[in-house]
């Protein structure tokens, strides 16, 4: 059935579909629409990537330039710091103003670290940087060496000391660092005015792309009216198309359950003339072998053991071959459901199935009017679930059920044993689907409902007459 869908369906739409797609490759090849567009993109790709790694790149180098701004000014404060705590220290002789002038004297040393690090590349500062740290590291020696004479005692060499320094060591620290921080402050504006180019030029850019981008635009939107309408008469064909071929599909599905139900009234009936066959021909000529053997017994009743035994083996062969062709009779066609009814047929069959398999079975059967198919069709249930349920579900006990619906006759066969995944067997259980069919094909509906480890619920619903 699925076939008989896809096929008429996949070749129609393939010659459908050519007519929009042999439009839109001339459009496509006529135009520079998409061209164009792609052209547009790539320029606006290009340009805003550019600009944000040239901005990103000078705004790195404007924060480097702030920060060297910072540690420029920071070893100026920071000597200004030493020298502010020894003079302290020189007038009170209080230990407490060491702390501060050790501290600036190590922050000013690390600060000319990191500028030394920060204009590794540029030799002219290096030369100013140089220049700052010979005087920083001149005056902290003189401090230094005043705060060891006047921690020594020695009063003498601590007024020699402070009569060398003069203010000729730290104006050149000014001078040094003013010339730092003014070459810091011309890179900041090179590097802002860097940024202001690049964003003028991203702008330019930006603008002329998005202009051509508009006329992409326009030249696509004309385009894709162009093909909605192609498109649109082709939907139109083509809902035509799949009406009719639901249609043929809706057709040949009722053909198919209708000879569904033929083939299995047919089956049926040629079940029941071979049973009657074989009951009536078959019957009668095991009938009479088993007549004429007693009378044969009868007059051979005197004769040797051999005989007698090959007499009894015989009669035992021709009891087994009638038993055998009970079994199949009862197969091919139950006499008790023609003869008792299909309460008295089930009630026999779950019976018989209790004493062959060991399976306790409980029945509830309600007297209901069915039609001769649907009676087979109950029968026929019936018998595949409790076979089932012996042979793969390896149940311990089965309820057998029988009752009105309203107008239906529901019947419901339920099992304790393992269960399974009605999903995973669906396309390997035949035994399923031919109870499915069957069920179908007159006029009911069949509902299997199992769970692994939870048992399975075989439920029918038959039309009553």
């Amino acid at each position: 059935m699925t076939a008989l869908r896809a096929e008429p369906a996949r070749a129609w739409l393939g010659r459908a579909v050519q007519g929009p797609a042999a439009l839109a490759g001339r459009l496509q090849r006529s135009l520079l629409a998409w061209p164009l567009a792609a052209l547009a993109g790539v320029v606006v790709l290009v340009i805003n990537e550019a600009s944000h790694e040239r901005s990103v790149q000078a705004l790195a180098r404007l924060g480097e330039r702030a920060t060297a701004t910072t540690q420029i000014q920071l070893v100026l404060r920071r000597l200004l710091d030493a020298e502010t705590g020894q003079r302290g220290y020189l007038l009170t002789g209080r230990k407490v103003y060491l702390d501060p002038y050790e501290q600036a004297a190590a922050d000013a040393n690390a600060g000319l670290d990191w500028l030394d690090a920060h204009y590794a590349p540029e030799r002219t500062m290096q030369a100013r940087l140089h220049a700052l740290r010979q005087q920083a590291r001149y005056r902290l020696q003189q401090l230094a060496e005043t705060v060891q004479a006047f921690e020594a005692g020695e009063a003498a060499r601590v007024s020699q000391l402070l009569a060398q320094e003069s203010r000729a060591t730290m104006d050149a620290v000014h001078r040094l660092t003013e010339q730092l921080a003014q070459a810091e402050r011309q890179q900041v504006d090179a590097e802002r005015q860097a940024v202001l180019d690049t964003l003028r030029t991203s702008r330019i850019g930006v603008n002329l792309s998005t202009l051509a981008g508009l006329l992409a635009l326009l030249l696509v939107l004309r385009q894709t009216a162009a093909l909605e309408r192609v498109n649109h008469r082709h939907a139109e064909a083509l809902r035509g198309e799949q009406a009719r071929l639901e249609d043929e599909v809706t057709r040949r599905t009722e053909d198919l359950s209708e000879l569904a139900r033929h083939l299995h009234t047919v089956r049926e009936d040629e079940s029941s003339r071979l049973a009657r066959e074989l009951h009536d021909e078959l019957g009668a000529l095991l009938t009479t072998t088993q007549i004429d053997l007693t009378r044969l017994r009868h007059d051979l009743r005197n004769a040797s053991p051999e005989a007698r035994a090959r007499l009894e083996h015989l009669a035992h062969t021709i009891g087994s071959g009638i038993t055998l062709k009970r079994r199949i009779v009862e197969d091919l066609r139950p006499s008790s459901l023609d003869n008792l009814g299909l309460v008295a047929a089930l009630e026999i069959q779950a019976h018989d199935f209790a004493e062959r398999s060991g399976v306790r079975v409980s029945t509830r059967l309600a007297p209901l009017a069915l039609s001769d198919a649907a009676q087979i069709t109950a029968y026929r249930l019936v018998q595949e679930a409790l076979t089932n349920a012996a042979k793969y579900a390896r149940a311990s006990q089965v309820t057998l059920a029988m009752e009105p619906d309203g107008r239906l006759a529901r019947i419901r066969v339920q099992d304790d044993g393992t269960g399974f995944d009605p999903a995973a067997v669906r396309r390997s259980a035949h035994g399923l689907m031919g109870m499915r069919y069957r069920v179908e094909a007159v006029g009911g509906r069949l509902n299997i409902v199992s769970a692994p480890g939870q048992g399975t619920r075989i439920e029918a619903t038959l039309p009553m007459k």
